[in-house]
């Protein structure tokens, strides 16, 4: 069989040259970007910038805030696991001038009634039931809690000083509102704490390992990456948990919109849009990273999806809001650090393809090697360029696995850190699905498609299965 004079072998050897040449740029590419990232990390780690601070936990847990404050929690079918977030949250933070409010939907009686058995008479717990079915969006929804939080100032004629944001299956840190409030009252308009998956031991086999691999992506993400942001002055996006904004910075938002509402109701994103556009306001934002007195973070904490499905749900609806409508809405205003650090958001798409192109390569070689030892093919010889790209790329990996298990192993331990070496292919798999759908995904609502609250299920809560003591330690 020939094509265009060639036979099937030689075809096969120049589509292999050609996909080496073009991974193996993109790969380079992206691999000096984290790097670059891991410079400056260092370099602010010999400086003493990047080193957390320790706090006795006891002590911002049980301190008067500087401002009555709110927290808004948005819950759609999330009645197998509202009742313990509500619960834990309420005594992991006794201050009695917070304000909880949790929204639900008409037409979700069971997380209603979830929400309602949790009270137990505590007054400091508001139920919102939203005016329309669900789903709309989480940042609809965030909206008509933002609406009810001001009509409660209008009626009390106070205002809060500072509006928290969790989701319905979080485990918050018992330190955590009197570090943000700190930090509010400091002067920062926007403030973001660390997230720390958990482990899901409860699950076994491959779902414990897909469910795990959200460990090391926030470990390197919120132990290094977000420094590095905050610390050069770049927007910070926010995880939709463990943040915090000014109730001015808020309203400003919503000042600037027709409806006066904070959120724009169509956004599958809004968590990360929330803290560039307080930044973009000319906003203080801030990435607190502080350990309490066990040497635990103060973080938030929660199960992260661990069936394969689920997880590539919830990946598409990242890189879709992110990456392709992020593109869109957001824009690219600011200077170098900012552009570079977008540029950095948004490169999920391209990111699939280079690793599909990586994949696709790795069996083309295996049928090329076959056919090099069945003797009916010949290797092609690498030029110098090819060489010079593998080598890099190859010591560029090689550093990547040391990093990746450096600051796994800090929060997790090194047992974890060598499995998020060994989950690395996974998480490439998951990263190459999630990308392929969220491009057809945007494709689709460039027809109009109206955007729906894609929500992850959970099904059980921290708390649950014990771990409520290591958080309020």
């Amino acid at each position: 069989m020939s094509i265009w004079g060639l036979d099937l072998w030689q075809c096969l050897a120049l589509l292999q040259h050609e996909l080496l040449l073009f991974a193996g740029v993109f790969f380079l590419i992206g691999a000096l970007d984290d790097i670059a990232v891991d410079a400056v990390w260092l370099w602010l780690r010999m400086r003493g910038r990047a080193m957390t601070a320790q706090r006795p936990r006891s002590a911002l847990r049980g301190r008067d805030l500087h401002g009555a404050a709110a927290v808004l929690i948005p819950a759609w079918r999330e009645a197998a696991v509202i009742g313990p977030t509500i619960r834990h949250l309420l005594d992991s933070w006794p201050q009695t001038d917070l304000r909880l409010y949790v929204g639900c939907y008409r037409n979700d009686p069971a997380t209603l009634a979830a929400g309602v058995a949790a009270a137990c008479g505590d007054p400091r717990l508001r139920l919102v039931i939203h005016d329309r079915d669900g789903p709309s969006t989480k940042a609809d929804c965030l909206n008509r809690l933002y609406a009810a939080m001001k009509t409660d100032e209008a009626r009390a004629g106070t205002r809060f000083a500072s509006v928290v944001f969790h989701d319905a299956e979080d485990m918050v840190d018992a330190g955590a509102l009197g570090l943000l409030d700190e930090t509010i009252a400091a002067g920062a308009d926007f403030v973001q704490l660390p997230v720390e998956p958990l482990a899901p031991r409860h699950s076994g086999g491959f779902a414990r390992q897909i469910g795990s691999h959200y460990c090391e992506e926030f470990a390197e993400a919120h132990g290094k990456a977000m420094v590095v942001r905050s610390a050069l002055g770049a927007s910070l996006p926010g995880a939709g948990v463990g943040c915090a904004a000014s109730r001015g910075a808020l309203e400003g938002l919503a000042a600037q919109r027709a409806d006066g509402l904070p959120f724009a109701s169509d956004s599958l994103t809004e968590d990360y849009e929330l803290g560039l556009a307080i930044a973009a306001g000319g906003g203080r934002c801030r990435f607190v990273r502080v350990r309490g007195d066990d040497g635990r973070l103060i973080a938030t904490r929660a199960f992260f999806p661990n069936r394969f499905e689920t997880v590539v749900r919830q990946k598409t609806r990242w890189v879709l809001g992110i990456a392709l409508q992020g593109w869109d809405r957001v824009g690219w205003s600011g200077g170098v650090i900012e552009r570079w650090m977008r540029a950095r958001d948004r490169r999920g798409p391209l990111t699939a393809l280079v690793l599909l192109t990586g994949y696709a390569l790795v069996v083309l070689t295996g049928l090329m090697g076959i056919a090099i030892v069945a003797g009916v093919a010949q290797p092609v010889p690498l030029t110098p360029l090819l060489k010079s790209l593998l080598v890099a790329n190859t010591v560029a990996f090689g550093w990547r696995v040391v990093m990746r298990f450096a600051f796994t192993a800090r929060e997790y331990g090194l047992a974890e850190g060598g499995l998020a070496v060994l989950r690395i292919p996974l998480a490439n798999v998951i990263a190459i699905i999630a990308g392929r759908r969220a491009v057809f995904s945007y494709i689709r609502s460039l027809g109009g498609r109206a955007a729906a609250w894609d929500k992850t299920e959970h099904d059980v809560h921290p708390a649950q299965l014990g771990f409520a003591g290591a958080a309020l330690s």
